[in-house]
């Protein structure tokens, strides 16, 4: 009988494993004004250990590139210098003989030309602009809420103090706490040690346990006049902010009730009714007056709007929907993704039982699609996308929700045509298999069509959840039509995008209009943020969210998720390293000043 061993690994390969992943950790916490030059200088020493050294461009150009980038640093370098690296680096990538040189000097190329003044500065021996580093949390929310502070007043207790905060700058909390994207987790520092805090958790948890506050005190009366078109969450925001500043603020809503795409967009599973009203019922308590059923350029005009107003704001959104561009979409069974949401916003739900529904997208709203399908009593759900799994702009939990839920997705399949019966409904989706080819602009492979190898999907109804489209019928975006303050913002400018980039939006709108009018008004709480304390805490997993059980929740709309309990918050926010109070110290060579 012969044995054999499975050789394991020693120690020497485990301790560098582990150092691979600690430099991994800190790449991703990297906070958003990190030294460009360093960077770039670390990532080439990285790929210069990495070449097997067989072509000249890469064994010796790389190691000149990286000392030419050295001498910038020390400031031993002048503008000619940097000419020289941009030359170097454009001739490496043009005959390096395999990608990981090329890549390497396109990296330091690409560099030049988004940072040359900075390496002009540099190499001049001037000090960086940016004299302290933002905090990584604060920078990568878009409404820049003071994410320390909250942590740190949920964590002391302060329930109600950490809504305040919070709503300085953003004043929806509790929707955020539920639906928000949290980007400001992606470069939270607490990753170099273990893993981001719960931000949206702790968030979530604050507004649970706070009891009702009033808004901030309004400013004195400014006696201007401003009109906000449309009640989603970017209007909404201009209207709460514009409102605190003293102006007199009128919201014109073409539907029947306030929240935009938060609630013809979004399921109750995901945002309860009943707490979209509550925050909304606080945005209006400053005094917003509302206009409901009010349609721009049937109920009220431009004209209107320019003799009544000293100021517009319109933020209407992307309400339409994108065509497939197929044949059979018009027939009986097609519907698209904002259709069937519209619907479910005003408690229209279509009868699925029995019926095979196949959508298709691979966004959150596709998900969104695809479990509300479920919901509704679908005999089978399926979500086709033309893409990888891993390419999927939805959130990675939507995608394993729908899939714990019993949704299945199909990859790498693109929609050919849908097909009819004599009936003309809807009989099947024809898709032709696709193979991820070259990487795009937005870092994902293009899909590349594969003939005759094509399938068809048996489907009663077809959603389409590909994209959704401004009507710009009503507005072209970003259009003067006043004589006096006009503004566009939220997703009619930007496109589609996520609640808080519209919350964003509406607060940087009602600043802008708040000073072209000739004011400067600041909003202001005053809450005393805790002291941060010198912690020496070991490391710590993070406390994630529950959700309720996949056979249990799929059969209703009650909302998914559960909160943290105390144990969690406490913990969770006790992991803050406090950045706003301990600031960031040098990544690398060249750190933060």
């Amino acid at each position: 009988m012969k044995n054999f061993v499975i050789p394991s690994h020693d120690e020497a390969e485990r301790i560098a494993e582990s150092i691979y992943k600690d430099i991994e950790r800190r790449v991703k916490a990297s906070p958003p004004d990190v030294n460009p030059i360093s960077m770039a200088s670390t990532f080439l020493k990285n790929c210069i250990a990495q070449t097997c050294g067989k072509c000249v461009p890469c064994r010796v150009g790389l190691g000149k590139l990286d000392n030419l980038i050295e001498s910038v640093l020390d400031g031993e370098a002048d503008a000619s210098t940097v000419d020289t690296i941009r030359d170097t680096a454009l001739n490496i990538r043009s005959s390096a003989d395999c990608a990981i040189g090329f890549e390497a000097a396109d990296m330091v190329y690409r560099g030049t030309l988004a940072y040359w003044d900075e390496y002009l500065a540099m190499a001049e021996g001037k000090p960086r602009k940016q004299e302290r580093m933002p905090i990584p949390c604060v920078s990568r929310c878009p409404a820049h809420v003071m994410i320390p502070g909250y942590l740190a007043l949920t964590g002391a207790g302060r329930y109600e103090d950490a809504l305040r905060l919070i709503r300085k700058d953003n004043p929806f909390p509790a929707v955020c706490g539920l639906i928000c994207e949290h980007p400001c987790e992606k470069r939270c520092r607490r990753n170099m040690l273990d893993d981001a805090i719960n931000i949206r958790g702790i968030k979530r948890f604050a507004y649970d346990h706070a009891e009702p506050t009033p808004p901030p005190a309004k400013a004195e009366p400014t006696g201007r006049k401003i009109a906000v078109i449309g009640g989603g969450p970017s209007g909404l925001t201009a209207a709460y902010y514009l409102s605190l500043m003293g102006h007199s603020v009128t919201v014109f809503e073409r539907r029947a009730k306030l929240g935009g795409m938060m609630r013809y967009g979004i399921p109750n599973y995901r945002l309860p009714r009943e707490l979209l009203d509550e925050e909304i019922a606080h945005i209006l308590s400053v005094g917003i007056d509302v206009k409901y059923n009010s349609s721009l350029g049937e109920d009220i005009s431009m004209e209107q709007l320019d003799k009544e107003y000293d100021g517009l704001y319109i933020s209407i959104g992307a309400h339409g929907s994108k065509s497939l561009g197929i044949a059979g979409e018009e027939l009986e069974g097609v519907y698209s993704a904002v259709e069937l949401l519209k619907g479910i916003g005003d408690d229209y739900h279509p009868d699925y039982k029995g019926k095979n529904v196949v959508i298709i997208g691979g966004g959150n709203v596709a998900m969104d699609v695809t479990r509300t399908a479920m919901r509704l009593g679908a005999a089978s759900v399926t979500c086709v996308y033309r893409r990888r799994i891993q390419d999927m702009t939805a959130l990675p939990e939507e995608v394993e929700g729908a899939l714990a839920e019993g949704c299945e997705i199909i990859t790498l399949y693109a929609p050919l045509e849908i097909e009819g019966g004599a009936d003309g409904k809807v009989k099947s989706l024809k898709a032709r298999r696709q193979m991820a080819g070259s990487i795009g602009g937005d870092g994902r492979p293009k899909p590349v069509g594969i003939e005759g190898d094509d399938i068809d999907i048996p489907a009663d109804i077809i959603i389409s959840a590909i994209g959704q489209a401004v009507e710009e019928h009503l507005i072209k975006p970003g259009e003067t039509v006043m004589e006096g303050m006009t503004v566009s913002g939220g997703d009619c400018v930007s496109g589609p995008a996520t609640v808080i980039l519209a919350i964003a939006a509406g607060k940087q709108a009602a600043e802008l209009i708040d000073r072209e009018l000739g004011f400067k008004h600041k909003i202001e709480v005053e809450v005393d943020i805790p002291y941060a304390a010198v912690s020496d805490s070991s490391l710590c997993g993070r406390a994630d969210m529950t959700e309720r059980k996949a056979n249990e929740r799929k059969n209703d709309f009650e909302e998914i998720e559960n909160g943290l309990n105390l144990a969690e918050a406490m913990q969770e926010s006790g992991r803050c390293l406090r950045c706003d109070h301990y600031g960031l110290g040098a990544f690398l060579k060249g750190g933060a000043a």
